[in-house]
């Protein structure tokens, strides 16, 4: 049965379709990517989705109690507590129960013999389901989710309400993470997060037992993560099972398919229409009504529609010298006793395009902003080499000036006639009163498309790229990629890209505990090591992980031993009750025998003994039984 089902959804503004009858289901276990253009209208399924959004026709099910969690691109994340404490209430349960357990802890020490027995046998029950929630493990939980999304510790014991946009989000996820509802939506998860955080990020969703739907734009995460990839383009959606990989190579097959079957199909209508044409008053007129009959009634097939692409131009009109960069003894950051990065000696060569990376808040946007000559080193020196021409595409965008038009924005950037740059605009996917959208009101993708337009009228030969592919949809990031491997110039770019980063980079630069190192030999080199390092520190919590768990283990066999040595106590004083009791029995059954025997009653006699003895074989057992529960050791 599916965990969620959409049927027949149809969303519009105003005159506009975003989508009509779009019907899909999620079942357990389908890791699902929602691709397509910006615009499209993914988030907004998303919203419809999670009840944030009313349909305007069709339905959304959902299996009855199935959870449900929502990261949508801007969460609203308020929270009066600190980070750590908004974590921990997800597992209130647990802790509730851990305060059961700490109050039959104390009854148990109550000399209410009767009291005590209840709490032992309560609190045995208590303890076993609270471990099988995770009572014991919850706490090292929140701390490896905030961890794996890039929260230092400082940070986790901080008020919510001081974390930025950014950290917001990723402390909604670390929440959607620990709550594991069964259905999980995510808009941009990726977003905010550096490499080490995605590939965490990635680590997670793979195992995830739910169903999941995913609107990303990294698509090295869609091949690690989905199981299948739902594609929203021109109002529908298309399913395709596997990953993005797969979803490529099916959707150019399945375009190509369709391509040839409307070609196929037009020569036929072509080749009737003018077999009618030629023949409809001739001796073939039947022949020609009959084709003209079986035209009226063919299903036609419907052209390919075709996305709309941005067009890029980055070439250069200017040659620079072999020596594009050198840093020398190059120290760099805010506070010259805290250097962000420290650069013994690196060059970079006419022709080559060198990837930057790094976690965030490592150095590498300070980096460039000192070889930019924005910021003073702290020690050594920056060279740039003769002939060079630089373009610089900042990742927040800084060119663009609040108030000021699209249009506008290009004639401030050096075009020179309305005309000729509505012309241009419409190359990155601005058309008609678009052009006219203040900049601030610009989504990102549309915004990063400003700045590529603007960076292509530098005529740069060298590049300085700062996350070019953020916010761009998959189809933008394609025609960039195509348009940067086929730069003549030299390129320095930042970016979390893998697989831009693999396709584009011919050098790696890696920034790691302030230091620059230098991948010639590429990106595999570079993974390799990043690799290493990663799955040291992992492997060195594989081992500290063991301890714990065989600390834990040990903790519980001695939980275990102490409510094994309690119940044996318990029967051992109910045993010595019941001994002492049958012990007084049988003196007073032998002093009442003497008695009779004294008195020469003999049915007395006959009736007391035999009631000794029925006494005397129940006190023998009950020794019996207290000798072995005594020997028993109450290790389990």
């Amino acid at each position: 049965m599916a965990l969620l089902a959409a049927h027949n959804l149809t969303k519009y503004y105003g005159a506009d379709d975003i989508f009509s009858e779009l019907s899909f289901q999620l079942h357990a276990g389908e890791r699902v990517a929602l691709v397509g253009p910006n615009g499209c209208g993914k988030s907004t399924l998303l919203d419809i989705l999670a009840g944030k959004l009313e349909p305007d026709g069709g339905t959304v099910t959902k299996t009855r109690d199935a959870r449900l969690g929502y990261l949508p691109q801007e969460p609203d994340f308020n929270s009066t507590a600190s980070l750590w404490e908004a974590m921990e209430a997800v597992f209130a349960d647990l802790e509730r129960q851990q305060v059961e357990l700490r109050r039959l802890e104390a009854l148990m020490a109550t000399p209410d013999e009767e009291e005590r027995e209840r709490a032992i046998a309560r609190y045995g029950r208590q303890l076993e389901a609270f471990e099988r929630a995770g009572g014991f493990t919850y706490q090292a939980r929140i701390g490896q989710v905030l961890s794996g999304l890039g929260f230092e510790e400082f940070e986790m014991h901080q008020p919510v309400t001081h974390l930025s946009g950014g950290e917001k989000t990723r402390a909604l996820l670390a929440r959607l993470l620990l709550e594991e509802p069964e259905i999980l939506l995510l808009d941009e998860p990726t977003n905010h997060l550096d490499l080490e955080g995605i590939e965490w990020l990635e680590d997670q969703l793979k195992g995830w037992n739910g169903g999941m739907i995913v609107v990303a734009h990294d698509r090295t995460f869609l091949d690690a993560m989905a199981t299948r990839v739902l594609e929203m383009a021109h109002g529908t959606l298309d399913d395709y099972p596997g990953n993005y990989s797969s979803y490529a190579a099916q959707r150019q097959e399945r375009r190509q398919r369709q391509i040839a079957e409307y070609d196929a199909q037009k020569r036929h209508i072509e080749e009737t229409e003018d077999y009618i044409r030629r023949y409809m008053a001739g001796q073939r007129s039947s022949q020609a009504r009959g084709r003209l009959k079986r035209l009226e009634r063919l299903e036609r097939v419907e052209r390919p529609q075709e996305a709309q692409q941005i067009h890029v131009d980055l070439r250069s009109t200017l040659r620079s010298g072999d020596l594009v960069l050198g840093l020398h003894d190059l120290s760099v950051g805010y506070e010259p006793e805290k250097p962000l990065v420290e650069v013994d000696e690196a060059e970079i060569r006419r022709g080559q395009r060198v990837a930057l990376m790094g976690a965030n808040g490592s150095g590498k946007t300070t980096l460039l902003r000192t070889i930019l000559h924005r910021l003073n080193p702290l020690t050594g020196r920056v060279r740039m080499g003769s002939g060079v021409r630089i373009g610089y595409f900042a990742q927040i965008q800084d060119q663009l000036v609040p108030g000021r038009s699209v249009l506008d924005t290009l004639l401030d950037a050096g075009m020179d006639s309305v005309a000729e740059t509505r012309g241009f605009l419409a190359r990155y996917g601005f058309r008609g009163d678009d052009v006219f959208k203040n900049v601030e009101v610009l989504s990102g993708g549309e915004r990063a498309r400003v700045a590529i337009a603007i960076l292509s009228l530098a005529k740069a030969n060298f590049l300085l790229l700062d996350e070019p592919t953020n916010h761009l949809d998959i189809a933008s990031q394609e025609i960039l990629q195509e348009v940067l491997q086929n730069f003549t110039g030299t390129i320095l770019m930042v970016s979390h890209d893998r697989y831009l980063v693999r396709e584009i980079a011919t050098v790696v630069w890696a920034i790691a505990d302030g230091q620059l190192h230098i991948f010639r030999e590429g990106y595999e080199a570079y993974r390799d090591w990043h690799d290493l390092r990663r799955n040291a520190p992992r492997k060195a919590k594989q081992v500290q992980d063991v301890a714990r768990l065989e600390r834990d283990a040990e903790r519980r066999a001695e939980r275990e031993r102490e409510r094994a040595l309690a119940r044996q106590q318990a029967r051992l004083d109910e045993l010595e009750t019941e001994i002492h009791r049958f012990e007084l029995r049988l003196a007073d059954l032998t002093s009442a025998l003497n008695a009779a025997g004294r008195s020469q009653e003999v049915s007395r006699v006959a009736k007391l003994g035999a009631e000794y003895r029925q006494v005397e074989t129940k006190l023998n057992h009950l020794l019996e039984e207290w000798a072995d529960v005594a020997d028993k050791s109450p290790v389990t």
